[in-house]
């Protein structure tokens, strides 16, 4: 069980570079977002991946809210493990990273992009991935 999970150093800035850009609440909907990003792209990381924990910290309960079960089921899926795998936390932690970096370069690649033509953009994509 975890109780915080930590960003890169280097994602720090992003999330609140994200977070001022999108305007979309605070900085833990980004997060939320970067990681179901993340594994959207459906690469697989090993638990070893783990970058550095220097930045934005974020406690389980601000960083998923009542929404944690659902997180931890996707993540369990994703990788075919159990709830109570001792590298669940790495795996959001990975995720967490990747998906902030993938949401800045899509942002360096259209520097005028809003949060919400960026999410109805990504959901699009994703609605016509499974159709």
């Amino acid at each position: 069980m975890f109780t915080q999970i930590k960003t890169s150093s280097k994602n720090k800035e992003s999330v609140t570079v994200l977070t001022r850009k999108f305007g979309l609440g605070a900085e833990n909907i980004i997060a939320r977002i970067a990681i179901a990003y993340s594994l959207q792209n459906g690469q697989h990381f090993s638990p070893l991946d783990v970058k550095d924990s220097g930045g934005k910290e974020y406690s389980k309960n601000v960083l998923f809210g009542s929404y944690y079960p659902m997180y931890a089921a996707i993540v369990c899926k994703h990788y075919n493990i159990k709830m109570s795998d001792k590298d669940l936390p790495r795996y959001f932690k990975i995720h967490l990273d990747d998906g902030i970096e993938r949401i800045m370069a899509d942002i360096k690649d259209n520097p005028n992009l809003s949060g919400f033509d960026y999410l109805f953009d990504k959901i699009h994509i994703g609605l016509e991935e499974i159709c």
